[in-house]
């Protein structure tokens, strides 16, 4: 994508690179050598550029890999088909990134509980149709932050990465009698799961994975859009660290952290509508699969995106209490006085602090 450093950390750039999925095929052959024949690959000097180039004709670069490995190893790829091992690369790259990302969540959420904890009596008015509704906390804001997060980490934790094998079709055939024997082993050795079946039209996990992301990419675009919100000049409740400059206009002071994680969120979004909605013909797709390679590409790195530019504006996000107490309109006790009435803001705050005890024992028991 264009400018790709401004908005993806250097470390999942290269998890997520040309040369992270060659990697990945190559670990997929490895492990079906050893476990079918008891060999081991040899090291090959190999170039994915090229290897895309040459793979055009085909439609994949699996096959001039095979080629090039067959060199070294004529038995390598022994009964299976280019599928498998991009589909078990994809899953590979997956845990990488996903390890990644999930620290970049797990940054954002110390930071959200951080917050919560400092600020759970600082009263602010809630708003509702971007209006002043009844008083709340900052701290219980920051509590609902925390718990997006905490969601979105258990959905991507929950998704089970599986090995694919399935040969031409996904019948085995190439294997004989061994085939499910040598599914489990080739699950094992890569550390995957093993599916019940091959999964080559059916892309249950690859749907989950598109939607976790998406997941996680939205929790971190929520807090995006409150910090900007609350930091528009007229308001100034919120500031972002840095200076976030302009070229033209010296007094800016501008989101610039939050506005990057949005335009993550929208890519991961765009990607996952890819991930999720592909219906594959028969045994094997034409089309669809492989317009995923780039799309789970883009839904890793972006939502990493997200989440670390996310965790960056949160450690050093400035707050203002007192703007947050002076901004408090007297119609946000009109429900307060339906109901009893209360003087004050801090009068009629509910169960706030009950509610960021519940968010904080839901972090502690992720992590």
């Amino acid at each position: 994508m264009p400018f790709e450093a401004l908005f993806v950390p250097d470390e999942l750039r290269a998890a997520v690179s040309d040369e992270a999925w060659l990697r990945a095929m190559v670990a997929a052959e490895r492990a079906l050598l050893r476990v079918q024949f008891g060999e081991e690959l040899p090291e090959v000097e190999l170039d994915a550029e090229e290897l895309a180039r040459e793979g055009r004709r085909v439609g994949n670069p699996a096959e001039p890999l095979v080629r090039r490995l067959r060199k070294v190893a004529p038995n390598v790829h022994h009964g299976a088909t280019s599928q498998d091992v991009l589909d078990t690369a994809a899953m590979l790259v997956a845990r990488d990134a996903v390890a990644l990302v999930d620290g970049c969540l797990a940054r954002a959420a110390e930071e959200c509980a951080r917050l919560a904890e400092e600020h759970r009596d600082t009263v602010m008015a809630a708003r509702t149709l971007l209006q002043q509704a009844v008083p709340t906390t900052f701290g219980l804001k920051a509590a609902g932050w925390l718990v997006g997060l905490c969601e979105a980490r258990r959905a991507l934790a929950g998704v089970e990465l599986e090995a694919q094998l399935g040969g031409a079709a996904g019948t085995l055939a190439a294997f004989g009698d061994r085939g499910l024997e040598l599914l489990r082993a080739y699950a094992a050795e890569l550390g995957l799961a093993e599916p019940a079946l091959p999964w080559h039209a059916r892309r249950t996990r690859i749907a989950q994975l598109g939607s976790a992301l998406d997941l996680a990419a939205g929790a971190c675009a929520k807090i995006a859009l409150d910090v900007e919100l609350l930091a528009q000049t007229e308001v100034g409740e919120l500031r972002e660290p840095g200076d976030g400059g302009s070229s033209t206009m010296p007094h800016k002071r501008n989101p610039v952290g939050s506005t990057l994680v949005r335009a993550c969120a929208t890519g991961v979004h765009a990607a996952a509508g890819v991930l999720t909605g592909g219906v594959h013909e028969h045994e094997r797709a034409a089309g669809a699969w492989h317009a995923e390679w780039k799309a789970l590409s883009d839904a890793l790195a972006l939502a990493g995106g997200a989440a670390a530019r996310t965790a960056e504006t949160l450690t050093g996000l400035e707050v203002d209490a007192e703007r947050m107490r002076a901004n408090l309109r007297a119609e946000t006790l009109s429900e307060a006085a339906r109901f009893g009435g209360a003087e004050r803001p801090e009068d009629y705050l509910g169960a706030a602090n009950a509610l960021i005890d519940r968010a904080l024992a839901l972090h502690r028991d992720s992590k």
